[in-house]
């Protein structure tokens, strides 16, 4: 076992150390991706059993202004109101097919007041401004929509509303609200499906969204593999040392036993022919200064 003592000197302790630091994030950072596979797995599973779905009243699933579960997220709704269409928002930096453009946001008022957000869809960036070139009007009068819910979006760092413009960064209901001065459903807004009366044109509808989970579970798999490599590249180095170690000591008893075959094949020296005789005879070294006495 001594062998091994130089895997217990703090040089060793601290590579181990590192070794179960760097394991440790690793199993994190694959906890993650497990979790983001999780994720995707449920906004499948709701987009499979919701977005074809038959429409139901807006009031069915949304019974408060503040109200939206995400297993409702991408569930047809139907609403009748009139879009106020002078009142109409912009959400912006929003692509379509890699273009840059923005998000229609026009506010449907129900017959008893309420404010429902509907988003009817993509219009490009101007050509020559940072603003569409033209926007499709919504239909006047009294209109049906059938329309897919959405929560509302957060906020994100470092982006903000356009003062005193209709440009918004992300899509808050509430924020439409608080300018209209209306009762709004502030949890969730609806993506336009259809409308009834139709308009003349439209916007780019919102396209069904794809989820890709596969590559969580590889990254998740491949963080594992990173733990497990460290270990073993931890046990690859201190066998290195142990082989090396030992390999000088057997190098050693190497050479000491090539000496003592060497002496033996050539025979005593001298010296040792004296010793031997003595041995035998029976004399003995005496002190200094004593002599040889038998």
């Amino acid at each position: 076992m001594k062998e091994w003592r130089f895997a217990f000197s703090r040089k060793w302790v601290g590579y181990f150390a590192v070794a179960v630091v760097f394991a440790i994030v690793c199993a994190f950072l694959s906890h993650w991706q497990w979790e983001r596979r999780g994720e995707n797995l449920a906004l499948q599973h709701t987009l499979q059993a919701n977005y074809d779905a038959e429409p139901v009243p807006l009031a069915d699933v949304l019974t408060n202004l503040d109200s939206y579960s995400s297993a409702d997220e991408f569930k047809p709704v139907t609403v009748t109101g009139t879009y106020l269409a002078d009142d109409f928002f912009l959400a912006r930096d929003r692509s379509y097919n890699g273009y840059p453009g923005f998000e229609v946001l026009v506010p449907l008022e129900t017959s008893t007041g309420e404010v429902f957000v509907i988003d009817r869809g993509w219009v490009p960036t101007g050509n020559t401004h940072d603003y569409p070139d033209s926007i499709p009007a919504p239909p006047s009068g009294t209109v049906t929509v059938v329309a897919r819910l959405a929560a509302t979006e957060a906020d994100v760092p470092g982006r903000t509303d356009i003062p005193k413009t209709n440009e918004l960064a992300v899509i808050k209901p509430s924020t439409i609200g608080e300018r209209l001065g209306l009762p709004t459903y502030t949890a969730a807004f609806g993506q336009l499906k259809t409308e009834t009366p139709a308009a003349s044109t439209l916007p780019k509808l919102a396209q069904k969204p794809s989820v890709d989970y596969g590559l969580n579970l590889s990254y998740a798999i491949q963080w594992v593999m990173f733990a497990l490599a460290a270990f073993g590249f931890f046990i690859y180095v201190i066998r290195q040392e142990y082989d090396a170690r030992n390999s000088d000591e057997e190098d050693q008893r190497w050479l000491d036993e090539e000496r003592e075959r060497k002496r033996l094949k050539r025979g005593p020296d001298d010296a040792e022919i004296e010793d031997a005789h003595l041995d035998e005879v029976g004399w003995e070294e005496s002190t200094p200064g004593a002599g040889i006495s038998r």
